[in-house]
């Protein structure tokens, strides 16, 4: 089945064996393979996971392993990732925008309404976020954060996880004094 599956945009979710090897770690996974299994909820799409791995080359030798071992299978009617953006796209195209609308944080200033985002500018912004995390601080250190991140599918949900980005990279030596830098550029699309 796996030689015919678009590992990137197939949505994965545990099976039996899965469950019980986050228990026993009888298999002995690799950490990162083992963070994949964990973090496979039935709705992200191989290429969501990809975003907890250094590189985003490695999804499909790490999916695979986990294929191979069992512990993962491809959710049956899985719809194309093309399919969920475009939902989002008609919903955030739907709002109508008011003269000066602040934020859904209410308290970001410097930036454009919600609604005039595109799908294409979250994407950037979400992988902006997540990339900076782990080039700054390290994938170890902010795995909730990068999840909230990677969950957030519209530019009020990204708005609404800034602040703990903006928090976690102020606590950090080089983040903090990156900070005024990255927010410039995260600012152009978020």
């Amino acid at each position: 089945m796996s030689d015919t599956l678009d590992l990137t945009s197939a949505v994965f979710t545990k099976t039996e064996l899965g469950q019980q090897e986050i228990q026993s770690r009888a298999l002995g996974l690799a950490p990162l393979v083992r963070r994949i299994l964990v973090l496979a909820d039935g709705k992200k799409s191989g290429g969501e996971l990809a975003a907890f791995l250094p590189s985003a080359d490695d999804i499909q030798s790490v999916l695979q392993q986990l294929l191979n071992h069992g512990c993962l299978e491809a959710q049956a009617g899985n719809k194309p990732a093309s399919a969920a953006v475009s939902r989002n796209a008609d919903a955030s195209a739907t709002a109508t925008p008011v003269e000066g609308e602040v934020a859904a944080t209410g308290d970001i200033p410097g930036l454009v309404p919600a609604a005039k985002r595109t799908v294409k500018d979250n994407e950037m912004a979400r992988n902006f976020m997540i990339n900076s995390i782990n080039a700054i601080i390290g994938q170890q250190m902010r795995i909730t954060l990068i999840q909230n991140i990677s969950d957030a599918k519209t530019t009020d949900a990204l708005r609404a996880v800034y602040r703990d980005w903006e928090a976690s990279m102020a606590d950090h030596g080089i983040g903090k004094k990156r900070l005024p830098e990255l927010k410039e550029k995260l600012f152009k699309v978020l």
